[in-house]
């Protein structure tokens, strides 16, 4: 009886192990095909757009600054200076009054050439799901680029094209990523699936903030 039971274990674990791996390919290849033709590495390149959305990472990994944040910092700027986006949207999380990457990614900007009066902070930002959801909804913003590195575009254009986004993105240098950053990317992903088949909605949305475009250059 305890070696019936045994097999039936291991056959349902075998079994759970099968689909997670499919459903794991699933998502991926769902998302990278959502993405092909809307991502650009090359400034000169990609199209111009009113606004720009900076997807959010702590600023230091330790005591050291987190290239992530460093890389996406300097393509919003980049963007921003060559005119290919008038107003930013900095949107990350703010879930305690020490932590901040809203504020801390507006102030790297602004030290970087970026006028205050074309930054908006979306405090809110807690998942990427989050701040792209938020673009809309709550700033009103339905045609935008986004702004990080490639892997992380991918799965934001996925989410674009799932909640009829007009997007496309913008890459920041690569940053060296080991197995389990990898392997996270690949969880990331098809939680991103689930959250459209199951209509997931943010976590906080609110009252509307729509961005005027002030600063003209």
């Amino acid at each position: 009886m305890k070696k019936i039971w045994l097999k039936r274990i291991i056959g349902a674990c075998l079994g759970f192990a099968l689909i997670l791996l499919i459903l794991l390919f699933y998502a991926n290849q769902r998302i990278i095909s959502s993405s092909q033709g809307k991502i650009y590495a090359d400034v000169h390149e990609i199209p111009a757009n009113d606004f720009g959305l900076v997807l959010g990472t702590s600023k230091y990994l330790g005591r050291y600054l987190n290239p992530y944040f460093k890389r996406r910092i300097e393509a919003a700027a980049e963007l921003y200076h060559e005119g290919k986006v008038k107003h930013l949207v900095v949107s990350g999380d703010n879930s305690s009054d020490v932590y901040n990457e809203p504020e801390d990614m507006k102030r790297m900007l602004m030290e970087k050439g970026v006028p205050s009066d074309a930054i908006t902070c979306d405090y809110a930002g807690l998942r990427t799901f989050d701040s792209m959801i938020r673009m809309k909804e709550i700033f009103g913003c339905s045609k935008f680029t986004i702004i990080s590195q490639q892997f992380h575009n991918e799965r934001a254009l996925y989410i674009a094209e799932c909640n009829a986004l007009d997007c496309i993105a913008f890459n920041a240098k690569e940053v060296y990523r080991g197995p389990k950053s990898l392997l996270r990317e690949y969880f990331a992903r098809l939680n991103a699936v689930l959250d459209n088949w199951f209509g997931t909605q943010p976590k906080y949305l609110g009252k509307k903030e729509f961005i005027v475009l002030r600063h003209q250059r």
